[in-house]
């Protein structure tokens, strides 16, 4: 059974109270971005965004292997919690294509932050995770 470690800051009792007075986004548009996130298509989608400038959903699909709908649902998903934006060109360019996504900051910093942070961590501490090192 784990034990609950205390943090050495003080944390507010209401999880409300982590945001500033004037936050931007209320804690549950905050939530909503991370369980965005937390589906696995959803952050491959989100990593490769984030790690290009932009790309288009034909690009996407060529990276991913998910069907054209599938794609569009988890884009439209993403957008919708404000961690990816669509841009729609009024004219084609040489491929003949209109639309582009990128991440936003916000999803550049969600995932920076979140997922990839603990990713990062696990090779960090590696040790700490491996109970058969004594």
């Amino acid at each position: 059974m784990g034990t609950k470690h205390t943090r050495a800051d003080d944390a507010p009792d209401d999880p409300n109270d982590l945001l500033p007075e004037r936050s931007v986004l209320s804690l549950e548009e905050y939530l909503e971005m991370q369980a965005a996130v937390g589906n696995r298509t959803r952050f491959e989608i989100l990593y490769r965004l984030s790690h290009t400038d932009e790309l288009t959903p034909t690009e996407l699909d060529s990276m991913i292997d998910v069907d054209d709908s599938t794609l569009h649902y988890h884009l439209g998903k993403l957008r919708e919690v404000g961690l990816v934006e669509k841009r729609a060109r009024s004219e084609r360019d040489s491929d003949g294509l209109y639309t582009y996504y990128r991440a936003t900051i916000l999803g550049e910093v969600i995932l920076e932050h979140g997922v990839e942070e603990l990713l990062r961590r696990e090779w960090d501490f590696g040790d700490a995770y491996d109970s058969s090192a004594d």
